[in-house]
């Protein structure tokens, strides 16, 4: 008797594992996201940005900034 309890209820789970399936079988979302590991942008399809340009003056002070930067830790390591 127990044998066919468990027959059943095996039966039972096939039935609603096979109406999962073709749920899922219809929606193209989920077989998208199963398909495979994501892969990255090769550079040729990838967006390439603009560089930004510094004027010479803003350069210049960063370059200032930079400098005092170094003096001071310099100076603080002597």
């Amino acid at each position: 008797m127990a044998i066919d309890s468990i027959l059943v209820q095996i039966d039972a789970e096939i039935t609603r594992l096979t109406q999962v399936r073709s749920l899922l079988a219809n929606t193209g979302k989920f077989a998208a996201k199963v398909t495979g590991p994501k892969t990255k942008k090769t550079p040729a399809t990838a967006t390439v940005k603009k560089r930004r340009v510094l004027s010479p003056e803003a350069r210049k002070r960063i370059a200032d900034a930079q400098r005092k930067r170094w003096a001071a830790q310099k100076a603080k390591s002597k």
